[in-house]
C-alpha cells in the first residue's frame, strides 16, 4: 500500500459538462507505446504475454481544469488472446511530490512542444482519482480531443458515469493505493474507488448498481472500468 498526503484538495468542476483536452502533435521520446511496454508487465495485476509488445485496443482522456496534469487512460492487451488491461497515466511537467515524499514515475519523456514529462500510474496521482471520481458520480464523459487550432480530433474510446450526486469531488487531500488483482484499490478521506485493470471478464456495467464508469473502444464490448463507493 502506498499512502500519500496532498496540500488542501481543490474543486474539478461538473464532469458532466463536456470537457476538451488539448493535444499537440508532438514527437515523444520514448514513444507511448514503449512506455506501456517496459511498465505494465512488471505490475502486480499485469496478465498477458510479457514477452509481447503493447497492442493499444483504445484509449480516452479526463481534463484537468487547472490545465496543469495531462490525464490519459489506455485499454491495452499483450498478446491476441491476452484479456483487457485499464491504465490510466498522467503527464506532468514537474516530478510530483506529495505528503509522503516524492512519487516513482512511470517513465520519464521528452515531448517536443512541451519539454519533459514525467508519466505516473494514475492510480497514484489525486488529480486522476479526483478526476474519475467526479466523471463517475456526475455523469461525465470522456473529454473531445482538439488541436491547438481547434480542429477537433476522432475519439479513440468513450466512457460515461452513472452518476449519483448533483456535484463534483475536489482532489482528495489523502490517497492509499492498494493492488488487489484484478484491481487497484484507491482510498480516499470520503470515497474508494474500485479500478478495474482486468476489465471485462465479470461483472456487466447495466448490472451494477454502485455508482460506476462504463466504457466502450473499436472490437470492445461495454465494459466496468471503475466503482466509487462511500467510505464507510
Amino acid at each position: 500500500m502506498i499512502n500519500c498526503t496532498t496540500p488542501a484538495g481543490r474543486p474539478l468542476g461538473n464532469a458532466s459538462v463536456r470537457t476538451v483536452a488539448l493535444i499537440y502533435q508532438a514527437e515523444l521520446t520514448p514513444s507511448k507505446p514503449d512506455v506501456l511496454t517496459g511498465w505494465i508487465p512488471r505490475q502486480p495485476w499485469f496478465e498477458g504475454d510479457g514477452g509481447a509488445r503493447v497492442t493499444i485496443l483504445g484509449s480516452f482522456r479526463f481534463d484537468d481544469p487547472a490545465g496543469e496534469v495531462g490525464i490519459e487512460s489506455f485499454l491495452v492487451r499483450f498478446g491476441a488472446d491476452s484479456p483487457t488491461l485499464h491504465v490510466p497515466l498522467t503527464y506532468r511537467a514537474e516530478p510530483l511530490e506529495l505528503g509522503a515524499g516524492p512519487v516513482e514515475p512511470v517513465a520519464t519523456m521528452q515531448h517536443s512542444v512541451l519539454g519533459t514529462r514525467w508519466v505516473y500510474d494514475g492510480a497514484r496521482d489525486p488529480v486522476y482519482v479526483a478526476a474519475l471520481a467526479t466523471a463517475v458520480l456526475t455523469g461525465g464523459t470522456e473529454a473531445e480531443l482538439r488541436l491547438p487550432d481547434g480542429t477537433e480530433l476522432p475519439a479513440r474510446g468513450a466512457v460515461r458515469g452513472s452518476g449519483s450526486l448533483a456535484e463534483a469531488v475536489g482532489e482528495p487531500r489523502r490517497l492509499a493505493a492498494n493492488e488487489q488483482h484484478p484491481n487497484t484499490l484507491l482510498q480516499t478521506e470520503s470515497f474508494v474507488v474500485e479500478l478495474r485493470r482486468v476489465v471485462g471478464v465479470s461483472e456487466n456495467p447495466g448490472d451494477v448498481t454502485d455508482p460506476h464508469l462504463s466504457g466502450t473502444w473499436a472490437g470492445g464490448d461495454p465494459a466496468l472500468l471503475a466503482v466509487v463507493r462511500p467510505l464507510a
